[in-house]
């Protein structure tokens, strides 16, 4: 098990920490020899956020969120971004591995970018039927689910 991802899962809401544990035992026994997947970001703040919004936009770089601080479900723990490793070398390719990735998110009832029309592969999330207004109005880092 990678320690950077299991950091990671701390940093989810409270809600969703045991459960993302269990999902990264899982994935972690469906990847083949040489194949780690690593959780790259969890929760994030709001101007990491609109650091991010900013690339492509008035920062060079290609675009990579439509959402700007207090925006995302990163904002809140309730998303995750992942990576595959393969043989050490960041691996961004769509393949069977990271459909499987998918696959055992999915299986817990959490929602895929890579089925989005701003494709986010890398992207899940369990939003437990929150908005992002109703999570913005709740102030909260961790709002009530």
């Amino acid at each position: 098990m990678d320690k950077t991802t299991l950091d990671r899962i701390k940093l989810l809401h409270p809600a969703l920490r045991e459960e993302a544990a269990k999902i990264y035992a899982d994935i972690c026994a469906a990847m083949p020899a040489g194949v780690v997947c690593r959780f790259t970001h969890t929760l994030r703040t709001n101007e990491e956020q609109d650091a991010l919004y900013a690339l492509g936009r008035s920062k060079p770089g290609k675009v990579v969120t439509n959402a700007k601080g207090g925006y995302s479900y990163h904002n809140y723990g309730l998303a995750i971004d992942f990576v595959l490793l393969v043989n050490g070398q960041l691996s961004w390719a769509v393949d069977k591995n990271w459909l499987a990735v998918i696959a055992i998110f999915e299986s817990y009832g959490w929602e895929s970018g890579h089925h989005w029309k701003f494709k986010d592969s890398p992207h899940v999330q369990k939003t437990f039927g929150k908005t992002i207004q109703q999570l913005l109005a709740s102030g909260k880092q961790y709002p009530e689910l």
